[in-house]
Order: structure tokens, then C-alpha cells, then sequence
């Protein structure tokens, strides 16, 4: 059976008095372990007060994001080594907001799954499609592309270590709304994807997350269907009554 993961997301919110209030409000709320593998992604600033914070719990640690070379004069950047020195094994790669507002591409997403990889991190490499890209019926094709040039490229012993997270960027955030439906058919597509170009055990065996807009009223529904393996959660992480009532949503 693939591992069931919810991976809270909590984008640049949250100074370390804050941090440390969601934390303590989420360790009050987990009453019992969860039956899904929980991450939660704080700010750069906030990863190591977390990771203290969490040891004594199954909640995962991850970072948002990280460069793709080891050292050397990039102002402003964190490799996998600083990472990995404060107990961060997990990253967060691709999200539309760093594709929308610091261009990445899928030829540098490459590089940095590959620094992951090298590193032994486990990556959660996210994708999808905008707006203009689903009404031009061009959805499948995008993400096709997206996939194949970040990542198809992995040898097959290094898909272990590999997360994926679906982001229909069209319904997030726009008055649009994606069906349960619509994220079952791209998540169907996408391991449809994965047995075609790497093989059927990783295609069976790979999580897949869903991105968009997940809540409270909708997760049960959403991660009822076949191929979606859980989420990655924005918004609805900074709550920590939200975030735990997504965390059981199986």
C-alpha cells in the first residue's frame, strides 16, 4: 500500500513565537498518532526550533526549498548540507510560487531533485497546470512535460525518495474550483506517466499528493479517490484544528 502523507505547507507566515504557538497547539490536537505521515514546512528561520520541537513526535520536518550546488557565492541560498545539519532530510521542490515569482524552470528543478537525490533527501517535487493551460485543453500535456524534463531522468532506485504533488495552480486562490473528479483523472494521468516512462513498481509505489486548495469540508472527499495519496495543504496548515482534522481525513 503507498504511504498516506499530509504535508503542510506554511509558505513565509509565521515569526518563532508564532511557530512555536502553531506547534504547541498541533502537538495539544494530535492526541493519537495519525495513521498518515505528517510534514510541516516552516520558514528557513523556523526549521531548527521546529525540528526540537517535533522530535518527540512522527511529524516530519521539511524545508521549503533548497539550492542545488553545495556552497560556495550564492547570497541568500541553503543547500542540502545545511539542511541535513539541523535534522532536515525532507524538501520541498517546484511549488508554482517558485516557478510564478523566481523562474524556475524544469531544467533547474532538475538539478536541484539531483542534488536531493545526491544528498539522500527525500523530495516532495511539485507540478501543474494554470488556468490559460486548462481551458486550451493543454493540462496533460504541460504536465507530461513538466515531469519529463525534472525528473524522468532518475534512475528507478531514486524514485523511493520521490514525493510528487500535483498543483492545479488554476484553482488556487481564483474563484475556481477543481472536482475531486478533475484531481483523480490528473492523478491517474500522472501514474499513467510513471509506468510508461520509468516503470509499473514505481508508478504503483509513488505517492502522489494533491495541491489545491484542500480544507477540512473537502480532504475525506479528495482523498477517497484511487490515486490521490494525501496533500499538500497551504492555508488550511496554519490552523492546527484544520490542518489535524486533514491530517485524519482517511
Amino acid at each position: 500500500m503507498r504511504e498516506q502523507i499530509v504535508a503542510g505547507n506554511w509558505k513565509m507566515n509565521n515569526d518563532l513565537a508564532e511557530t512555536e504557538e502553531l506547534l504547541g497547539e498541533m502537538k495539544m490536537q494530535m492526541v493519537k498518532e495519525p495513521e498518515a505521515t505528517v510534514m510541516v514546512a516552516p520558514a528557513f528561520t523556523n526549521l531548527y526550533a521546529t525540528f526540537q520541537a517535533l522530535k518527540d513526535t512522527p511529524v516530519i520536518v521539511a524545508a521549503q526549498n533548497m539550492h542545488e550546488s553545495e556552497n560556495g557565492a550564492f547570497t541568500g541560498e541553503i543547500s542540502a548540507k545545511m539542511l541535513q545539519s539541523i535534522g532536515v532530510t525532507t524538501v520541498i521542490l517546484g511549488h508554482s510560487e517558485r516557478r510564478a515569482y523566481f523562474h524556475e524552470t524544469n531544467e533547474q528543478l532538475a538539478k536541484k531533485v539531483d542534488a536531493a537525490i545526491a544528498a539522500e533527501m527525500r523530495v516532495i517535487f511539485c507540478f501543474g497546470e494554470e488556468l490559460e493551460d486548462r481551458k486550451n485543453n493543454k493540462h496533460f500535456s504541460l504536465v507530461e512535460s513538466q515531469l519529463k524534463e525534472a525528473l524522468f531522468h532518475l534512475s528507478e532506485d531514486a524514485w523511493k525518495n520521490i514525493i510528487l504533488a500535483y498543483e492545479p495552480v488554476w484553482a488556487i486562490g481564483t474563484g475556481e474550483t477543481a472536482s475531486p473528479e478533475q484531481a483523480q483523472e490528473m492523478h491517474k494521468h500522472i501514474r499513467t506517466l510513471l509506468k510508461d516512462n520509468v516503470s509499473a513498481s514505481v508508478a504503483e509505489n509513488t505517492s502522489i499528493l494533491y495541491g489545491g486548495s484542500v480544507k477540512p469540508a473537502n480532504a475525506r472527499e479528495i482523498f477517497a479517490k484511487e490515486d490521490v495519496d494525501g496533500g499538500l495543504i497551504g492555508g488550511a496548515s496554519l490552523k492546527a484544528v484544520d490542518f489535524l482534522e486533514i491530517v485524519n481525513s482517511f
